[in-house]
């Protein structure tokens, strides 16, 4: 592990295995080095699984941020095998789409889902309202690159919403970290270090905080730590809001930044 004293972003400096070694079959399966993942199952019962109350909660969180509707255009960067992609289908978002720069995704993808390839990015900048990127940034090694990337496609006044870690709770005992798993999840950001970050690859950071959809997106990351795959009754018995809310505190989830591809509505 590597750390600025300046900015603060954490990184393994030698992560190993090239993209293709690890972001294969098997890690889409659940049984690679993050056991966490299961693609496999979110593909194969998109609605018993819990994952849907993240993107439930993603979904709602750009909503209270920039208006949605049938005619948004909305990317899914780094979308595994696109349960998100096809749940804001499903939720009145036709023109939601994904890109996945993993070919090992395909096999695993819900019909009628296919992805941007690679090839198509360049041909897409400027095209997109929303761009979302959902535990990315932790597995690429350029941060600043890939948010440029990102920022290239979304339109004047786009809104690039991510979610990934908080490394400031974690700052001087980052080894001890849960989420530091030198194999897949290689950077690591304090909210001060991403919103830096954007700012260098062109985006105006903003801190909204917690607000609608974080209670679901925090609720999938209990249920996810427990090792539960698949909602359950009991699951109901819990008092979800008050529950995320503290574990929020806690762990900051809410404290990163989002980016404005311009300045932000209002502003």
């Amino acid at each position: 592990m590597r750390q600025c004293p300046g900015c603060w972003f954490a990184f393994v400096a030698d992560p190993g295995l090239g993209v293709e070694h690890v972001y294969n079959e098997t890690y889409f399966a659940g049984c690679g080095p993050d056991r966490f993942v299961d693609f496999a199952g979110e593909s194969r019962d998109p609605r018993a699984t819990i994952r849907r109350h993240e993107w439930l909660g993603i979904e709602r969180r750009v909503r209270s941020l920039v208006t949605v509707t049938a005619e948004s255009t909305w990317l899914d960067y780094g979308s595994g095998v696109g349960g998100l992609v096809a749940f804001l289908r499903e939720r009145g978002v036709p023109r939601a789409d994904g890109f996945e720069p993993s070919p090992a995704a395909k096999g695993f993808m819900p019909p009628g889902v296919e992805m941007v390839s690679t090839d198509r990015l360049a041909d897409l900048r400027g095209q997109f309202d929303v761009v979302t990127a959902i535990e990315v940034l932790e597995h690429v090694p350029d941060p600043v690159a890939e948010l440029a990337l990102m920022r290239s496609l979304l339109r004047p006044g786009g809104l690039l919403f991510v979610t990934t870690g908080n490394a400031r709770p974690h700052r001087n005992r980052l080894s001890a970290w849960r989420y530091v798993m030198p194999e897949v999840h290689i950077s690591f950001y304090e909210p001060a270090t991403l919103a830096g970050a954007m700012e260098r690859a062109g985006l105006q950071p903003t801190f909204p905080g917690y607000g609608p959809g974080w209670t679901e997106i925090v609720r999938y990351r209990i249920l996810k730590r427990l090792r539960l795959r698949r909602n359950s009754p009991l699951d109901r018995l819990v008092p979800w809001p008050l529950v995320c809310r503290l574990v929020n505190c806690r762990v900051g989830l809410a404290a990163q930044p989002v980016g404005w591809n311009s300045p932000p509505p209002g502003a």
